[in-house]
């Protein structure tokens, strides 16, 4: 346990990011997972609306650093090949 009064702090703070990355993590991998579960039921209308819930969910993680721009672009990419395959 830090013994400095401004480590104590960092403690809080880290702890606090940690919480909110892990929550945006969870929302992009769970909207990455429904859309998944929509294209192998088949649920093609369903499937192209979810798009945009998905990649709002992928640019969030971006842009708080929780996830790499390269690799934000790469699961857009993946996510809107898996709609194609069914269209």
């Amino acid at each position: 346990m830090p013994i400095i009064k401004a480590q104590k702090k960092s403690v809080r703070q880290t702890a606090k990011r940690r919480i909110f990355n892990d929550r945006r993590r969870r929302a992009m991998r769970e909207s990455i997972k429904s859309l998944k579960e929509l294209v192998a039921t088949g649920n093609k209308k369903e499937a192209q609306a979810m798009i945009p819930t998905v990649y709002q969910a992928i640019d969030k993680a971006v842009k708080r650093g929780v996830i790499k721009f390269n690799t934000g672009s790469r699961k857009k990419s993946q996510a809107s090949k898996i709609v194609k395959e069914i269209a």
